[in-house]
């Protein structure tokens, strides 16, 4: 019995069944106490296959995805930032947009909680199996300078051209130069009705031909961010400034 156990767990090994591995002691214990059918057995050994492998999907996707923090919608706090609701934001986790490749943009000053919405909705989108990518505008350049010289940054930038959906984060607060300008733009006409994008910026329309130091190049570059997209503008009080505030008035 024991020579046979053991081929078992070496032939799961060979097939890199790790799921039913993991489960299988408990599995057979407990077959064994309710006097199971083979097949049933089978489809408990099964289903801990199918779990395991979601769960490692999960966390794959989720490592790959490059979240700078783990957010969740229920600590956002809405009401104190105008322009987005709770109805709102229960709209875009059905992902119809993701789906249909349509963009999301959030627009407003810093501290109103864009990055906490961008997250938020990439971490609930792994969790539905989509593939997400996060970055920050300021990473995105650099990785979009690189790609040619590198080989991380061709392998990041290969993930995020497969991504179903790429969240880029902070477009507006630093300067870029011409040359990133482009490269952007055939970043984001790439990206184009095959995918879908949720950006974040504390620049209006009518500021990104001065940020992108090309009025035309900006024109064609809103034209494709914008003919599909859900645009919310948010305004208030930033949150940082209002808990520093607070401090100050204890």
């Amino acid at each position: 019995m024991m020579k046979t156990y053991e081929q078992v767990i070496g032939q799961l090994g060979t097939l890199k069944l790790k799921g039913i591995t993991g489960k299988l002691d408990e599995t057979i214990s407990e077959a064994e106490n309710r006097h199971e059918s083979y097949i049933s057995f089978l489809n408990h050994l099964l289903n801990a296959e199918l779990d395991y492998r979601v769960e490692r999907r999960f966390e794959r996707n989720m490592a790959g995805a490059h979240f700078p923090v783990i957010k969740n919608v229920d600590s956002f706090e809405f009401g104190k930032a105008m322009g987005i609701t709770k109805m709102d934001i229960a709209e875009l986790m059905e992902f119809s947009w993701v789906d249909n490749h349509y963009n999301v943009l959030f627009f407003g000053p810093p501290g109103l909680g864009k990055t906490h919405l961008a997250i938020s909705l990439g971490s609930k989108a792994v969790e539905k199996g989509y593939i997400i990518s996060f970055e920050r505008m300021t990473s995105l350049i650099r990785l979009l300078k690189t790609s040619d010289m590198q080989r991380t940054s061709a392998f990041r930038l290969n993930r995020i051209l497969r991504s179903d959906l790429v969240i880029i984060d902070e477009v507006g607060y630093t300067p870029i130069e011409r040359k990133e300008a482009n490269l952007f733009f055939n970043l984001i006409s790439e990206l184009y009705e095959k995918k879908s994008v949720l950006l974040t910026s504390n620049k209006s329309f009518n500021e990104w031909a001065e940020m992108m130091g090309d009025e035309i190049m900006t024109t064609a570059l809103l034209d494709r961010l914008l003919h599909h997209a859900k645009i919310f503008n948010l305004s208030g009080i930033s949150y940082r400034l209002k808990n520093i505030k607070k401090k100050e008035d204890k």
